[in-house]
């Protein structure tokens, strides 16, 4: 695995990626904040003393309160957020059970690649999808 780590310029955030067959989990955020009803990969922003594996694990608890098993990393991009800069790192997860509490969400759902609402994505999450879409298409084929 290539595990991220953060730099002195910029912070680091990490995302989930769940996949079952050729679908792809997204949450949508509740109303309110930056993120308020976009959709997004599942994860956070890695804190002191942890990496991006603990991260994942932590964020999949707090957000969804299930356990994951984190894969390979996918790939990767950088966003803007109130003046921080962020390297965004996508890894490949695997969900140890389906059975969901939404406390940061709404609604969770399983999308096609072609179906995920692109205009309803989070900006961060927007610029990993041409990658994603490429490499996880070619390992489902």
């Amino acid at each position: 695995m290539n595990e991220a780590k953060a730099s002195d310029t910029e912070a680091l955030s990490v995302a989930g990626i769940a996949v079952k067959g050729r679908l792809v989990l997204l949450g949508k955020r509740y109303p309110g904040g930056a993120l308020g009803e976009k959709w997004e990969f599942p994860g956070g922003k890695v804190e002191p003393g942890e990496d991006a594996t603990q991260c994942l694990v932590r964020e999949f608890r707090e957000e969804l309160e299930v356990d994951i098993e984190v894969g390979d990393f996918l790939a990767e991009g950088w966003f803007r957020h109130n003046g921080t800069s962020f390297r965004l790192c996508a890894y490949q997860i695997f969900l140890i059970s389906e059975q969901f509490v939404f406390n940061e969400h709404s609604e969770l759902r399983w999308f096609a690649w072609d179906d995920i609402p692109e205009a309803e994505l989070a900006a961060s999450d927007a610029g990993l999808l041409p990658a994603l879409r490429t490499i996880l298409h070619d390992r489902n084929q």
